[in-house]
């Protein structure tokens, strides 16, 4: 999965760009929607307090127009963040920061998780901060995690702190106005494959499951997924790599040093657990499947399209509705997504998680 590239999962300059509607757009084939989102000019001020470990801050931001801003029709004006929030006490990784959009205090709102990347091996919730704000100016509250590293742990145990962070956060939806309904998973390259292990595995009891990390009897389900260039099976990469025949010969993934032997302990080729990595093996048994939008470049070689190529196929087959973009010309975190994936992500998690409001009644609050 993790070849050469230093970068991926690391913060990237994503900008919001116009509105995408198209089949064919600079190089990258779309099957599937996109939809428009709107802003507003604003004006922000910040404060902070430290309360323990945990550091909460406050951003108010002003509109200059009236127009209702957002999927729920609720005029936004003051956003709340609050940092190092702890989900589980296992481990000091066990954090995250939660944004939250203003409401009137009757409508609950969206939330998206942004679960970064790292080769399993580095990062932190800070490396996606970039989508933080475009996704408040459309009403949905955005969590950012933390979770422990193979440095710290080995697989699955960053798999299980990320369902304990989900499970926190729905115990938790009444406090921070969260609709339980409408959560949405985002990740980039080890991201993606914890987003879509979310959206896989659903309420199913699997290796991914600590019952000690807390709120043991919530839902870890998401609703939609987002991917982009993630992995989804270990024991397929190296394979997908000879196929394709567009890499130099990089770093396998069987290879004792790479990246994913070093999450599961051992290499790839000799791990007993390495067959529990195929995610697309696991839907068949969820109860509801969330919507996935998958987005890969043909031209990586850290994690090859195959990857999503297999996942989409794997998912489609037990019925499950996949969007899936290949980017042409395109290598691993390329600065290509920045232009023309990160509005078609926010649209379609938007829409997907404004459908899960209208279908819990918008989870009116108590």
């Amino acid at each position: 999965m993790f070849r050469t590239s230093p970068v991926f999962g690391l913060q990237r300059r994503h900008g919001v760009v116009a509105s995408l509607g198209v089949v064919i757009l600079l190089g990258v084939s779309v099957v599937g929607a996109a939809g428009a989102s709107s802003t507003s000019a604003v004006s922000v001020a910040t404060t902070s307090t430290t309360i323990g470990s945990s550091t909460t801050s406050t951003t108010s931001t002003t509109s200059t127009t009236s127009t209702p801003v957002g999927p729920t029709g609720i005029a936004r004006s003051v956003t709340q963040s609050l940092k190092g929030v702890a989900y589980a006490t296992v481990s000091a990784s066990e954090t995250l920061d939660l944004s939250l959009p203003v409401s009137d205090g009757t409508t609950a709102v969206p939330l998206v998780i942004l679960i970064h990347g790292g080769a399993f091996l580095f990062g932190d919730s800070t490396a996606e901060d970039a989508y933080v704000a475009p996704l408040l100016q459309r009403d949905v509250a955005v969590a950012s995690l933390n979770y422990r590293l193979s440095g710290e742990a080995i697989y699955p145990v960053g798999a299980q702190d990320v369902k304990a962070a989900v499970r926190w956060l729905r115990a938790h939806a009444a406090e921070y106005g969260l609709n339980p309904e409408a959560f949405g998973a985002w990740g980039q390259s080890a991201g993606g494959w914890l987003a879509t292990m979310l959206g896989a595995t659903g309420d199913q009891v699997t290796l991914f499951d600590d019952p000690s990390l807390g709120n043991a009897d919530v839902s870890s389900a998401v609703q939609a997924v987002v991917s982009w260039y993630g992995v989804s099976d270990f024991t397929t990469v190296d394979q997908q790599f000879v196929e394709a025949g567009v890499c130099p010969a990089f770093t396998l993934a069987a290879d004792p040093d790479s990246f994913e032997s070093r999450w599961l302990g051992e290499s790839v080729a000799t791990c007993s657990q390495a067959a529990s990595t195929n995610l697309a093996s696991y839907a068949a048994g969820a109860a509801v499947l969330p919507t996935w939008y998958l987005a890969h470049g043909d031209m990586d070689c850290v994690v090859p399209v195959g990857q999503s190529a297999e996942l989409a196929a794997g998912l489609r087959a037990v019925g499950a509705d996949v969007t899936f973009v290949v980017v042409a010309g395109a290598g691993h975190a390329d600065p290509i997504f920045d232009v023309t994936q990160v509005q078609p992500s926010i649209a379609f998690l938007v829409d997907a998680l404004v459908a899960g409001v209208a279908s819990s009644a918008s989870a009116a609050l108590v």
